[in-house]
């Protein structure tokens, strides 16, 4: 029995009227648009090749640049402030410290001329009205003299303003006083004037017709009196502080410890070159000149604790006894 149908072909055949075989996947160029790229060795153009960036790809490379761009401009922008305020700020430098020291010194100067006023206000006030007057005048260091001549001389009125009152003017007024060897005039404010004064002291005394001179320390006739006790009297032609033989006299009598100058009774100085002294038990003391005094004083101070009665001091590198 025969076969009805004829034989078809076979499965693993070529089809006949089909041309070729189907495109292989990778053949196939990805989508527009696609985040896929193209294969290698496709035959797509190099100028395609952004095509296949992907635009979720292309846009974070977009922001990226624009961020990027941004910076630079912000740090263009940021250095051309900077440079800008350096430049600013050295030529503004120099005004503003000389502008500051200006005022600064305009301040001091202006305090400086307040204080001038309100100090020569204060002087007028001061100088024109009793405000600080001398109601009170005080004397100091007077003995001898009465206070009373010591205001006398000074002749300042009551209620006179103490910076009215020429202190100099004032002490040369006291010193005038015989007695007076300095004076001294101070404000004591608010309202007193001290004189303070330093009285002579007799060193020595001489005898005139009128009665006995007190001399001092400098030569100075000061007073007409009765001496006191223990004072020496002076033998000399012309006494006086400007006498050269008074002053090595009492150059001498300065210079003898206290012990001495108590036995002395009497000084002679007929001249600078030739002094003696006299005791007062009548032992006699040959001092010669006044040079090396301070060694006679003190060889003669040793002497006199021996016996005799003439002592001689004239060369204090050989003293003598007789």
């Amino acid at each position: 029995m025969t076969e009805t149908g004829a034989e078809g072909p076979d499965d693993g055949a070529e089809v006949p009227g089909e041309t070729g075989s189907a495109p292989a996947e990778s053949d196939v160029p990805p989508a527009a648009g696609s985040d896929v790229p193209p294969a290698a060795g496709s035959d797509v153009p190099p100028a395609a090749e952004a095509d296949y960036e992907g635009p979720r790809r292309r846009a974070r490379r977009e922001r990226a640049e624009r961020r990027a761009a941004r910076d630079r401009a912000v740090a263009i922008e940021n250095a051309r402030r900077e440079a800008k305020r350096r430049v600013v700020g050295q030529s503004a430098a120099a005004p503003n410290t000389v502008a500051r020291s200006t005022i600064r010194g305009l301040k001091v100067l202006l305090w400086s001329a307040l204080a001038s006023v309100v100090a020569v206000a204060l002087g007028l006030v001061l100088y024109f009205t009793p405000v600080m007057s001398a109601r009170n005048v005080a004397v100091s260091g007077a003995a001898a003299v009465p206070q009373e001549q010591v205001l006398a001389a000074a002749a300042v009125a009551p209620g006179t303003p103490l910076l009215q009152v020429n202190t100099d003017a004032v002490a040369e007024r006291v010193a005038t006083i015989r007695r007076i060897a300095t004076a001294r005039v101070q404000r004591e404010y608010p309202s007193t004037l001290r004189i303070t004064v330093v009285e002579r002291v007799p060193v020595v005394v001489k005898d005139y017709p009128d009665g006995p001179h007190l001399f001092d320390r400098d030569g100075v006739d000061f007073a007409t009196e009765p001496p006191p006790p223990t004072l020496p009297y002076l033998d000399a032609d012309h006494p006086g502080p400007t006498d050269p033989a008074t002053k090595a006299a009492l150059e001498v009598m300065l210079a003898l410890p206290p012990d001495v100058v108590a036995q002395v009774g009497r000084i002679a100085a007929p001249s600078v070159a030739s002094i003696a002294l006299t005791l007062t038990d009548g032992r006699v003391v040959v001092w010669g000149t006044n040079d090396r005094t301070d060694e006679k004083a003190l060889k003669l101070a040793a002497l006199l604790t021996q016996p005799g009665r003439t002592y001689d001091v004239s060369s204090p590198d050989l003293p003598t006894v007789k």
